[in-house]
């Protein structure tokens, strides 16, 4: 048994919006993620780090779940801000069901334990982000969402996960860096950065936690292995 992370696959399979169009390393991502997988055991988990389907509902990113519900492994699915398919976890999982995904699980509002590890997490907050009135609504409400996964991880070892990175060159998002030390998580993996942006990226350990970007372009459409 292991535990992978990858974010941002960007799936466009009931969708007019492939990747490819980028061209370089996004040319035949599909194919990529799914010889990526290959390194996934069935009895595995896979933390999806949001921005995972360009379908705007739940029936137009249908065929984009089938295909991640075929890859080997549990996948635990968290929101990105791409994500608009999104909705409440009692309609995701019920449509999960509906249509026989039985891999999937979503990661929003609660913590998942592997082993003797807390696995948390929320979509974030990030500098591209307006914060007027109405988004600060939205950045408080993800406060309190990533408290609440935390303290539900109670006193285990806690891993987080966010789309967004909550640090950057020239950047922190210090409320949410103050949340994951004060309750003792000891590594972090986001997403959301693609290309160029790669080597803006902060990684390794500032602080108390320790800092991983698994964007899938990043890693080569290949889920990195952090627990065995």
């Amino acid at each position: 048994m292991a535990l992978y992370a990858i974010g941002d696959t960007h799936l466009s399979l009931g969708s007019d919006k492939p990747m490819d169009v980028f061209g370089g390393g996004w040319m035949g991502y599909v194919d990529k993620l799914r010889q990526g997988f290959s390194c996934v055991e069935a009895e595995d988990a896979v933390v999806l780090c949001g921005d995972l389907s360009w379908g705007m509902s739940l029936n137009e990113a249908r065929e984009d779940f089938a295909f991640l519900d075929s890859l080997p492994g549990r996948k635990l699915l968290m929101k990105g801000n791409h994500d608009y398919w999104w909705t409440t976890a009692s309609k995701m999982n019920q449509f999960f069901k509906e249509n026989g995904f039985s891999t999937l699980e979503i990661l929003h509002n609660n913590c998942h334990i592997y082993g003797e590890v807390a696995l948390c997490g929320t979509r974030g907050w990030f500098y591209e982000e307006d914060r007027g009135e109405h988004s600060a609504k939205i950045f408080n409400r993800e406060l309190i969402r990533l408290e609440a996964s935390l303290k539900a991880g109670g006193e285990r070892e806690k891993f987080c996960f966010l789309h967004y990175p909550p640090l950057y060159q020239g950047y922190r998002c210090q409320e949410i860096i103050d949340l994951m030390e004060r309750y003792g998580v000891s590594r972090c993996y986001y997403g959301h950065l693609h290309g160029g942006s790669h080597r803006l990226a902060i990684s390794g350990r500032q602080g108390t936690v320790e800092y991983h970007l698994v964007a899938a372009d990043y890693l080569g459409f290949r889920p990195e292995k952090i627990l065995p």
